[in-house]
């Protein structure tokens, strides 16, 4: 039995040796088609590096941009919004005026009132005369024009 195992063995370790030169040709091929197939996928590693590096200096520019329009837009509503509470403070002051105004005037008419009250009773009193009689406004416009 010995002797039947040395002769399976030995054509068995010469069939690996003829199969191994067979694969030494296919195994280069594909090295080969390997490396052809690294070198494309650097390649396109690459040119994505440098689209993103495009893609990141155009982000930048546009966001200045952007930062810009805004500050500009931001610093237009300020001097609008200062304007605006500038006209309202005018606005104010004029209606507080107004209003004071109004409630001069309104006092002044309280005390024409009041005083046009005082001098028709005052001038009552006078038509009545001393005695409670009544006199004739004509005949006291000729006593005044008399004098």
């Amino acid at each position: 039995m010995a002797d039947s195992d040395s002769t399976l063995s030995a054509p068995l370790a010469a069939r690996p040796l003829s199969s191994s030169k067979e694969n030494i040709t296919p195994v280069s091929a594909k090295i080969a088609e390997l490396n052809e197939s690294r070198s494309e996928l650097l390649t396109r590693i690459q040119s994505l590096k440098q689209d993103l590096q495009s893609w990141r200096s155009k982000l930048d520019t546009q966001v200045k941009i952007y930062r810009d329009e805004l500050l500009e837009v931001k610093k237009s509503l300020n001097v609008e919004v200062e304007q605006l509470r500038s006209e309202f403070q005018e606005l104010r002051t004029t209606l507080q005026q107004q209003q004071e105004d109004v409630t001069a005037s309104l006092r002044n008419l309280e005390l024409q009132d009041a005083s046009g009250s005082a001098v028709e009773s005052v001038v009552a009193s006078k038509e009545e005369g001393p005695t409670g009689e009544h006199k004739s406004p004509v005949k006291e416009n000729n006593r005044l024009s008399d004098n």
